[in-house]
């Protein structure tokens, strides 16, 4: 008997295809014979062939319109999937595979997509904020498949890290002591992002307590916010802002003693890998997208306009401003090991 291919078009943001990864593998568990392929975009690629959670990928280009559209489905109607998984909530990804030519195409009944679909699902209701990771696991449960336990863990190999430890040492840093990375940017928008000075003074207190190196991470667009933290910065941190692939900054990830980050997509990777995190958030919940395992911190304030998701803040950023460096470092502390 010819082998089932499903194909899974993956969400575009790194931190949800992080929240994605017990989906795959709960996709994997109930389809354990079929050959499975995720369509990504090229940042995030990477991350479904580190564990195996993908026979294979398809990239996906960047251009949004219809001539993307058309070349994408191309693509994909080539390879001949039997079934396509839509992660994403648009009606475009659903286009995608209706012009792929997939015969079954299973995804949530959001946005006016359901004649696209073979097998709709009504997307869960609840007033109580649920994690987004269990979001996709309830796609899966509502296609009549056994959702593995909510378990989110990334298993890198040893090689990436032996790789990281390596581009660490050439970098200088001493790897006798202890490592603190800081994520200070986040593509979601400004909305979300601490002061860089904040920052700079946070990891300038443990510094001074620790004696830890200071590692900067991001990606090519945020090299202003690194530039800005070492500028203020006594005793000058390491940069490899926009100098990994996804697959090696796992690998650095893997190597820090802590990850201090906004709700950005290296702060979910570094959770999956085990690493103590500090998230630190501003407009969004971190019910829905707080770091989802332990040891994790987060540090927020309520105030009256939040949780407002906007990517600009309208007002004076207050819920992220009056978060205190003093604040970050002691919850920092908490989890040092």
């Amino acid at each position: 008997m010819e082998q089932m291919r499903i194909i899974v078009r993956a969400p575009n943001w790194v931190g949800d295809c992080v929240l994605a990864i017990p989906a795959l593998k709960s996709l994997r568990r109930g389809f354990p014979g079929a050959g499975i392929w995720v369509a990504a975009r090229a940042g995030t690629a990477e991350l479904f062939t580190v564990n195996g959670l993908a026979d294979g990928t398809v990239a996906l280009p960047e251009d949004n319109g219809w001539r993307g559209l058309r070349q994408a489905s191309r693509t994909i109607k080539e390879r001949s999937f039997d079934a396509g998984l839509l992660l994403t909530n648009s009606v475009g990804s659903a286009l995608l595979f209706y012009l792929a030519g997939i015969p079954e195409r299973w995804g949530y009944a959001a946005d006016g997509r359901s004649l696209l679909l073979t097998k709709p699902v009504p997307r869960p209701s609840s007033s109580a904020p649920r994690h987004h990771l269990h979001y996709y696991l309830d796609l899966l449960a509502g296609l009549g498949l056994d959702a593995m336990p909510p378990e989110l863990k990334i298993d890198l190999p040893a090689k990436d890290r032996e790789a990281a430890r390596a581009r660490l040492k050439q970098l200088g840093i001493d790897p006798a002591r202890p490592i603190v990375a800081l994520c200070p940017g986040a593509s979601y928008g400004p909305a979300k992002r601490w002061p860089a000075g904040n920052f700079a003074a946070a990891a300038a207190l443990i510094q001074e307590r620790h004696g830890a190196e200071i590692l900067i991470i991001g990606s090519a667009s945020e090299a202003g916010i690194a530039a800005a933290i070492r500028k203020e910065m006594p005793r000058q941190p390491r940069v490899l802002t926009g100098a990994t692939s996804l697959r090696e900054l796992m690998g650095v990830l893997a190597c820090a003693t802590l990850v201090i980050s906004n709700d950005t997509g290296p702060m979910h990777l570094a959770n999956a890998l085990g690493v103590p995190v500090v998230g630190i958030f501003g407009p969004t919940d971190p019910a829905v997208t707080g770091p989802f395992r332990q040891p994790s911190r987060v540090v927020k304030k309520d105030v009256p306009c939040w949780p407002c998701y906007y990517r600009r803040c309208p007002l004076d950023h207050r819920c992220l401003a009056l978060i205190a460096p003093g604040e970050v470092a002691a919850a920092a502390e908490s989890l040092w090991p």
